[in-house]
């Protein structure tokens, strides 16, 4: 059996640091670990290929080569995926369409043969036999049981062997699955639970050894939604990756995303530093205790947010901060709300975003019992929502422009740098092959080329005050400036712009509104 693995191409997004990329010399952000994940898993008798759309085209001629093309996919690369699936079976081969699309939106891919729903270990052997025996009658969709959940341990290495790791900024592993939270608005706790699953200590080492062998040294990404879903846990396993880390050299540096209750764990945030993390990305969400409550984020009502931060940050922790304007008890200061907060922070990546039901959530669910659900999910963040908002739905759109215009000036985006600068304890950073390179592309553009010139060696001055460590970081930080402030003044701010142009001409004519009824109960 040959099976072509394909990771579907995304869109420029705030994450896909496309205008940073070549600063490091580098295709794309990160290395497809779902669909090596998936091929780790698949029989050794099969003959694998894996394609990610982000570093190279599919060709016909690797189309034909394979019997079956199984591609997997977020919402966002949905159109690719579709586009995928279409060639395959025009040229007659299976197709299977698989990943978090499929399992919470199903009913968007008549073009694959089988939709594989969910989790894949433990249960690939429906898949693998419809495949191997075409006449078999195998259910088209292939769905968990229900309230299933596999566990992680006994799960081997992904095969990263079937990537070019040198193609990545930065490398990824997954370490637990599952969230004990209930934000309404969150899918990861419907897909996964809300019981984290864990792998073994010894299990994320053998990861490690892989990726260091593989792809040696650099930024290594651990892609569990929560770290900290389980404390006990994560406080077992980063003595363990502290120890690894001392004995190849710490070679990694790593990030990771976490609730925002991380702060109130001092221990665990030392630990964190010790075995080589140097950035967390938070959840924050809004600075309004009632958006909060009505989400049922109720966990970062327990800790004051902007302290939050800035113990993290004095900790030797970058924050990445996550935002959603558009709660139904939002008001319209809550733009100036969310700026004010975000301006007075050390907190140079403020990624934020206009609230969304994605299917399945418990906010899918409340909005579809009021008849508020639009049709036309895309995950597309500059889009109009996929509801009816509360808020006049012009206000909110033009009061999120306004929002990112005013987070992603170069002045403010820099000020924040400056501000993590001064607050941060400087932390090692490992001289790796190709960091000379980066420097220099860094310097020549944009430190010479760039409009941003003037902020980048300003911020250089003050990292050299905190001496040569801070220097490093802030070299990190112009390099994603030049993605964050290009992609909010080349991409966000005009498809916004095109937003409420059409809203405008839709209230002229009369047009605007809540969809029909029937269309929003096609969305169920």
């Amino acid at each position: 059996m040959r099976a072509l693995l394909v990771n579907a191409r995304s869109p420029v997004t705030y994450w896909s640091y496309d205008y940073a990329l070549p600063y490091a010399g580098k295709a794309a952000a990160l290395p497809p670990l779902g669909i090596a994940t998936l091929a780790a898993l698949l029989p050794a008798r099969w003959e694998l290929r894996l394609l990610d759309l982000q570093v190279e085209p599919l060709s016909d001629e690797t189309l034909r080569w394979a019997d079956a093309v199984l591609v997997s996919g977020m919402m966002v690369q949905a159109d690719s995926m579709r586009e995928v699936l279409s060639r395959a079976r025009v040229i007659g081969r299976r197709t299977v369409a698989g990943g978090p699309a499929p399992t919470t939106s199903p009913g968007a891919f008549p073009e694959a043969d089988h939709l594989f729903l969910g989790e894949a270990e433990t249960r690939l052997d429906r898949l693998v036999e419809a495949l191997e025996r075409p006449e078999w009658p195998a259910p088209r969709i292939l769905s968990p049981p229900q309230g299933e959940r596999p566990p992680l341990e006994g799960a081997p290495v992904p095969r990263f062997d079937l990537i070019d790791l040198s193609r990545y900024a930065s490398f990824s592993i997954q370490v637990s699955r599952g969230c004990p939270f209930r934000c309404e608005f969150c899918d990861i706790i419907e897909m996964y639970g809300r019981v984290p699953r864990l792998k073994s200590p010894e299990q994320v080492l053998e990861e490690m050894d892989a990726l260091l062998e593989l792809g040696g040294p650099g930024p290594l990404f651990v892609v569990d939604d929560n770290f900290i879903g389980n404390r006990r846990a994560a406080g077992e396993l980063l003595p363990r990756i502290a120890a690894w880390q001392r004995r190849n050299g710490r070679p990694f540096d790593l990030f990771a995303e976490a609730s925002l209750d991380l702060a109130a764990h001092p221990g665990i945030v030392a630990s964190m530093v010790d075995a080589g993390f140097s950035a967390v990305f938070l959840g924050i969400e809004s600075p309004s205790a009632e958006s909060l409550a009505g989400a049922s984020k109720t966990q970062n009502l327990r800790i004051d947010p902007a302290e939050a931060v800035e113990s993290l940050t004095r900790a030797g922790l970058e924050v990445f901060g996550g935002f959603i304007v558009g709660f139904d008890t939002d008001g319209p200061d809550i733009f100036d709300r969310q700026l004010a907060f975000i301006s007075g922070l050390p907190l140079p990546q403020a990624m934020v975003g206009i609230l969304g039901a994605l299917p399945g959530t418990a906010l899918w669910r409340r909005l579809e019992r009021e008849g508020r659900l639009r049709p036309g999910l895309t995950g597309d963040q500059f889009g109009r929502p996929n509801f009816q908002p509360v808020m006049d739905e012009a206000a909110l759109l033009a009061g999120y422009r306004r929002l990112l215009a005013s987070v992603y000036t170069t002045e403010a985006y820099y000020d924040r740098c400056a501000r993590h600068i001064e607050q941060a304890r400087p932390l090692p950073t490992p001289w790796r092959r190709g960091t000379l390179g980066t420097l220099l592309r860094v310097v020549w553009g944009i430190g010479i080329r760039s409009p941003r010139r003037r902020a980048l060696w300003g911020l250089v001055a003050r990292a050299l005050r905190r001496g040569p460590l801070a220097l490093a970081r802030a070299a990190a930080l112009a390099v994603r400036g030049e993605h964050l402030l290009r992609y909010t003044e080349e991409v966000a701010l005009p498809r916004l712009d095109l937003q409420l142009a059409a809203l405008k001409r839709e209230t002229a004519d009369g047009q605007g509104g809540l969809p029909s009824q029937a269309a929003a109960a096609s969305l169920g």
